[in-house]
C-alpha cells in the first residue's frame, strides 16, 4: 500500500470545517493551549531556552508566549510547543497516547508571519492535525510507547507537518516529501519524563515540522514514500500491518478531535495519574482526618494502565508530575493539586516517607468500563485503615476526559487562572472570530 501518498492526497483533500463540533473543539483546544502556555511564562527552562536562542541570533519573526520577544520561525515553533507542554497542564488524546495541541499549534502559529491570517483555514488545518496524530497513534501499535517511544515527539512533527500542508494549501509531492524529512527526525524518549526535556520533545517536534515544510517547498530531495514498506517508518518504529489497516480507515467521515475527542486536564501533571487524583479527592472529601487513619494505600491499574508513571520515589514537584504516589500523598495532606505542587522545588520529606505507604497494583480480571478513557483503562484507589477496615473509590472516566469533559466556560476560567480577565476574553472572541493573527499578538 501506498500509504504516504494516500495519507497526503487525504489530508489535502478533506474540509474539517464541515463539522461544527470539530470547529468548536478546535477553538477550545486554542483556548486551553493559551492557558497551559501562560502557565508556564516564568518557567525556569523557557529563560534557559530562551537564552540559547538569543544568543545564536536570528531573524525576529513570531512571537514567544508571554515573553514580549520575537524569534526565528523554527526557534518559535520550539520554544511555544516547550512553553504549552511545559508543566503537563495541556491536552492530551487517548489515540495519541501523547499531547497534540503542544506540537500542532506552535507549528501553525509560525506560520504567520508578516502578520499573515488565515481565519477559519487555521482551525481546519489544527484539526487536521490532530487527525493525522491520533491515526498514526492508532497505527503505531501499543509497543512503541512501551518501548520507550515518547510519542508527543516521534508522531508530532508528522502530524503537524501535516497541519501545515493543508494550511499553506501546499502541492501534493511537497506534502510527500515533508512527511519524509519529518519522520526521518522523528524521535523523543519517555527516560525524560519528570525533566526539562520531556516538554522539550514537544517543541523539537514542533521546530522539526516547521524545518520539514521549508526543506519540501524549497526543492530539497527527499523520500516521497516513507510511511512505506519494509524500511519506512511504521516497520522500523511500530507496526506496518496494523499501519496499512488503520491509518486511513475511513479518513474524513468523523474527526478524532470530537471523538474519541482532546482531553483538556483538570490538573498540572500526567494524565495517566488523573483517575487517581479524583478517587483520592472523593475519599478525602467523604472522610474525615485520613490522614491519620491510614495505614496502606493501593492503587490498581489494568496491566501497563501506570506506564507514564515513571516515578514512584520523586525528589522533586517536577518528577513528582509522573507519580501517583505523590498525586495521592498530596491529597490525604489536605494540600491542593495545583501548579504550585508540581515545580522543581523538593518535596518534604514527611511526604517522601508516608509515600511509601502507597503500592501499585494490577488486575487483568476487572471488566474495564465501555466508556472508559482512555479505553480499557481504570484506576481503583483502596485505602487500609488502621482499625483494619478499608475503603475504596473506583474512577473510569475523570474529569476534563471525553464524557466528563471541560465546557467552554471551564476553560475560561482555567484560562482566566493564569492570566487577567480582560485578556482571557479577548483571546476568546480572537478565537470565535477566527482571528489567527490576533490569538497570537494577545499571546506575546
Amino acid at each position: 500500500m501506498e500509504l504516504t501518498k494516500q495519507l497526503v492526497e487525504a489530508v489535502l483533500s478533506t474540509d474539517p470545517l464541515q463539522d461544527q463540533q470539530a470547529v468548536q473543539m478546535a477553538r477550545n483546544g486554542l483556548l486551553d493551549a493559551a492557558a497551559a502556555a501562560l502557565a508556564a511564562k516564568e518557567d525556569e527552562g523557557i529563560q534557559k531556552l530562551m537564552t540559547l536562542v538569543e544568543q545564536e541570533g536570528g531573524a525576529a519573526q513570531i512571537p514567544v508566549i508571554g515573553q514580549g520577544k520575537k524569534v526565528s520561525r523554527q526557534s518559535a515553533a520550539m520554544l511555544n510547543g516547550y512553553l504549552i507542554h511545559a508543566l503537563d497542564y495541556d491536552d492530551v488524546h487517548s489515540d495519541v497516547r501523547g499531547h497534540p495541541s503542544a506540537v500542532i499549534i506552535p507549528a501553525l502559529l509560525s506560520q504567520l508571519t508578516n502578520g499573515e491570517a488565515y481565519g477559519d483555514r487555521f482551525l481546519a488545518a489544527y484539526i487536521t492535525g490532530v487527525e493525522v496524530m491520533a491515526r498514526l497513534g492508532e497505527s503505531i501499535g501499543k509497543s512503541h510507547y512501551e518501548r520507550g517511544w515518547h510519542n508527543t515527539g516521534t508522531l508530532g512533527a508528522i502530524a503537524a507537518v501535516c497541519a501545515i500542508g493543508y494550511l499553506k494549501q501546499v502541492s501534493q509531492k511537497e506534502l510527500a516529501k515533508a512527511i519524509g524529512f519529518a519522520g526521518a527526525q522523528s524521535a523523543g524518549m519517555r527516560k525524560q519524563f519528570g525533566a526539562d526535556m520531556k516538554p522539550l520533545q514537544a517543541g523539537l517536534a514542533a521546530q522539526t515540522a516547521v524545518w520539514s515544510m521549508d526543506l519540501a517547498c524549497s526543492g530539497f530531495g527527499g523520500s516521497e514514500s516513507l510511511l512505506d514498506g519494509e524500511l519506512g517508518f511504521f516497520s522500523l518504529y511500530g507496526d506496518q500491518k496494523l499501519a496499512e489497516r488503520r491509518l486511513l480507515e475511513d479518513y474524513g467521515t468523523a474527526w478524532r478531535i470530537v471523538s474519541p475527542g482532546l482531553w483538556f486536564k483538570v490538573y498540572p501533571f500526567c494524565s495517566a495519574a488523573h483517575h487517581a487524583a479524583d478517587a483520592i479527592e472523593s475519599l478525602v472529601q467523604e472522610y474525615n482526618s485520613l490522614q491519620e487513619k491510614i495505614e496502606q494505600v493501593d492503587v490498581m491499574f489494568p496491566p501497563g494502565g501506570d506506564a507514564a508513571l515513571t516515578e514512584r520515589a520523586p525528589l522533586t514537584g517536577e518528577e513528582g508530575r509522573f507519580s501517583v504516589e505523590y498525586v495521592i500523598a498530596l491529597a490525604v495532606f489536605g494540600q491542593p493539586l495545583s501548579l504550585d505542587a508540581f515545580t522543581k522545588k523538593a518535596i518534604s520529606p514527611e511526604l517522601r516517607t508516608w509515600m511509601k505507604r502507597v503500592n501499585r497494583v494490577y488486575d487483568q480480571t476487572i471488566e474495564p468500563h465501555p466508556d472508559a478513557v482512555p479505553k480499557g483503562r481504570f484506576t481503583i484507589v483502596k485505602l487500609t485503615l488502621s482499625d483494619g477496615s478499608t475503603i475504596s473509590k473506583r474512577v473510569d472516566i475523570p474529569r476534563g476526559a471525553p464524557g466528563c469533559a471541560l465546557s467552554t466556560e471551564d476553560i475560561i476560567q482555567k484560562l482566566s487562572s493564569v492570566t487577567s480577565t480582560s485578556q482571557a476574553k479577548q483571546l476568546l472572541q480572537a478565537v470565535e472570530e477566527g482571528n489567527d493573527a490576533a490569538y497570537l499578538q494577545l499571546l506575546a
